[in-house]
């Protein structure tokens, strides 16, 4: 699977809120480092604590539909650089915003490797926070 078609599947599982899969698509070994997270930058090293992070994730009351999407590829075939809004819906109030996205990913092997996610965490966080 091109690491194009790998990142739409990512994207699609995020939307549709089915975590349960979505730890699948990455390498057992895979990193996931997001500089923004709130209270501090963090890493996921490998595929049980991304699962982990998926499933942290049923709880949070708020749904993601992505917009803008556009997908750069980049010289390295196992890299893309995505950039993409989602308009982001609190379940406990109906209210809906926009964040921008930008995500490098890196595939072997037909998986994701490694992403680097700059997601607008604060105001994810702000939102929940009310």
């Amino acid at each position: 699977m091109s690491t194009t078609a790998l990142f739409h599947r990512l994207l699609d599982g995020l939307t549709s809120a089915d975590w349960t899969e979505l730890a699948e698509l990455y390498t057992e070994d895979a990193r996931v480092t997001m500089p923004f997270a709130l209270p501090e930058p963090r890493v996921l090293h490998g595929r049980d604590e991304i699962a982990a992070h998926f499933a942290g994730s049923t709880a949070v009351p708020i749904r993601f539909r992505a917009e803008n999407v556009v997908v750069h590829t980049t010289t390295d075939p196992d890299v893309v650089i995505a950039e993409f809004d989602y308009v982001v819906r609190v379940l406990t109030d109906d209210s809906e915003f926009r964040v921008s996205n930008v995500q490098l990913v890196r595939a072997r092997d037909g998986r994701i490797a490694e992403t680097h996610d700059y997601h607008d965490h604060a105001r994810l966080a702000a939102a929940l926070t009310g």
